[in-house]
């Protein structure tokens, strides 16, 4: 995660750092507000109407709203660990980053990895060996 703040955030000032985190904080709570009147608004209108139920205050409709986005959850995260496989995997279906060729990774590199590495290391050690001058390796005349 830090390899892909730094890689975001080079070439950026300090100054338009703070304003994106800024800018994230300030949209993160009017999302908050929006949310909670929209649901109160929402609620005040139907249920009272439909069912009878009484209205809502702000904040018992942001509480209502935290309550179902625990136990409902949602893509991104879930509000139980017990989730099923295919509800979390349907919401990634979407995402734009594919990782399919990773999926033969790990039997690879059990199968064949150790070897692999022990050959890349013996590649990298001998351009250093070679551009050494040694005694045997010069010409006599």
């Amino acid at each position: 995660m830090k390899n892909l703040f730094t890689h975001k955030m080079r070439g950026k000032s300090p100054l338009e750092i703070a304003g994106i985190i800024l800018f994230g904080a300030v949209a993160i709570t009017g999302l908050a507000i929006l949310f909670g009147y929209i649901i109160m608004w929402l609620w005040n209108w139907l249920m009272p109407e439909i069912f009878g139920l009484t209205t809502l205050t702000y904040w018992q409709a942001v509480g209502l709203f935290i309550l179902f986005k625990i136990l409902i959850g949602g893509c991104g995260s879930s509000g139980s660990s017990s989730s099923s496989k295919k509800s979390s995997s349907e919401c990634k279906d979407g995402k734009k980053t594919d990782f399919s060729k990773w999926k033969h990774y790990d039997k690879f590199w059990k199968e064949e990895g150790d070897e692999l590495y022990k050959n890349y290391k013996e590649r990298l050690a001998k351009p250093t060996e070679e551009s050494e001058p040694t005694d045997e390796s010069e010409p006599q005349e």
